[in-house]
């Protein structure tokens, strides 16, 4: 009983976390009655925007408010970006969530809106059910033939193996493709796996239970599954969810699915994508498939300009459209491409569309407690002094600079060996690094020694 064993070389995966900005958040905070816990899931504050966030949330998930805006409008560090990442992690993986910054719009190399084309349509997804043809059974014998080398000197192999059930028992004849997925698979003699008919996937379902006398001691990962019964062919129901933009790309595409991991897609034509809106809407209609209306999020909306205004405001309408969230800390300001003014830079017809959640500044005692949240994310050990000056100083500068501050001084703390960060650590990376008011005075005291300089002596004085 020989064990197909791994190709030599390959290599294991390793994971790598990072720490980011936002990734502390693990959702909105919310109860089951939708009411916002003061901290709860790395969320902090903002109660009236959570629980509208909470209202939004709940009509995604019933599938009732696709093609809807929302706008979360706040100054700059209100947690506008926080509210929509706990609404993704909210939302769970089968709901698609896509992200976009405005300014990436003019940066790509094809249009505007071809961008925001495939970003509206990976924020929708498709769960098809599907009925295939899975051959399930107890691995009774794997037999390998290494045959002679072809035409380019590349070894082939077959083979054959031989499956069975309570009822019976078969023989398949096995190709070099199907050899492979079972050397990838670690199959050996005594597993039961479930092979499916049009692709050649393998699964191996684990151990038999008719396997347990021959071992005296097994591994605390093995797994035992009981031998299938009834004929080794079976039909099964699988579902797969898959978004709008990758059935584009798989359809537009010679080399099929594979053009998913090839990067930039590019623009895509206008056919392909009736073609495919065609195909889903048979599916529907049969019932083969369920649409999933997601959430498409662009921050930055200001950067917009009156183009994109337009075509949001004709792709809303369509009939498979997502949830809209923009995002913008903007006033009252220009509309871009255009010299009229308008609130947040967006258009008045567009803002009519808009359902409006705003964010407000946080308190001492939120701020805190954010700093602390973030202490313990990113594992750092801070004094009680130590946490009163970096309180202090968020609340004279931002939020985001005190945060900043938290890694900074753990490695100033590092550098003198000392366990937990005290005051004088956060006070020497606080004149290490200056925060945007001290930089404007340091700019506007020294102006006439820089180049390009274009603040008059009234201006400064003012300043």
């Amino acid at each position: 009983m020989a064990e197909i064993k791994k190709p030599l070389g390959s290599n294991e995966r390793t994971k790598i976390e990072r720490i980011g900005v936002h990734s502390h958040i693990r959702g909105l905070g919310l109860d089951s009655s939708l009411d916002a816990h003061s901290a709860s899931d790395g969320m902090v504050g903002q109660l009236p925007a959570r629980r509208a966030a909470g209202l939004i949330l709940q009509l995604v998930r019933e599938g009732r408010i696709s093609g809807r805006a929302v706008l979360l409008a706040g100054q700059p560090g209100t947690g506008k970006t926080a509210i929509a990442m706990g609404l993704a992690k909210s939302l769970g993986l089968e709901t698609p969530f896509a992200t976009l910054s405005a300014s990436e719009l003019y940066s790509l190399e094809f249009s505007k809106t071809e961008a925001l084309t495939q970003a509206f349509r990976k924020a929708i997804g498709v769960r098809i059910t599907e009925e295939v043809e899975i051959i399930e059974g107890q691995v009774v014998k794997i037999t390998i033939n290494r045959l002679a080398s072809g035409e380019r000197g590349v070894a082939w192999m077959t083979g054959k193996l031989t499956l069975k059930t309570t009822d019976m028992e078969a023989v398949f004849e096995l190709g070099g493709k199907m050899i492979e997925a079972l050397m990838k698979e670690k199959v050996q003699n005594g597993d039961v796996v479930a092979l499916e008919k049009a692709s050649g996937k393998v699964t191996n379902l684990g151990r038999s239970t008719w396997t347990t006398m021959n071992y005296d001691a097994v591994g605390s990962r093995t797994k035992f599954v009981r031998c299938p019964e009834g004929e080794l062919l079976k039909r099964k129901e699988v579902v797969q969810c898959v978004t709008l933009h990758e059935i584009d790309v798989i359809n537009s595409r010679t080399q099929g699915f594979l053009a998913l991991f090839t990067g930039d897609t590019g623009e895509l034509c206008s056919e392909v994508r009736e073609q495919v809106n065609s195909k889903v809407t048979e599916w529907l209609v049969g019932g083969k498939a369920e649409l999933i209306p997601g959430v498409l999020f662009i921050d930055e909306a200001h950067m917009l300009d009156i183009e994109c205004f337009s075509f949001l405001n004709r792709a809303l309408e369509n009939e498979m459209a997502p949830i809209l969230v923009i995002a913008t800390n903007h006033g009252i300001t220009n509309i871009r491409g255009t010299n009229d003014r308008s609130p947040h830079g967006i258009p008045a017809d567009f803002l009519d569309r808009l359902l409006i959640i705003c964010t407000q500044p946080y308190t001492e005692d939120e701020i805190s407690k954010i700093l602390d949240i973030r202490c313990e994310e990113e594992d750092v050990k801070m004094s009680i002094s130590a946490k009163g000056l970096l309180m202090k100083i968020s609340v004279e500068t931002s939020l985001r600079y005190a945060m900043h501050l938290i890694i900074l001084a753990a490695l100033a703390c590092q550098k003198r060996k000392g366990a937990l960060v005290e005051h004088g650590d956060v006070s020497r990376v606080y004149h290490l690094f200056i925060d945007v008011k001290r930089s404007t005075q340091y700019l506007t005291e020294y102006q006439n020694e820089y180049m390009l300089n274009e603040i008059n002596e009234t201006e400064a004085m003012q300043s």
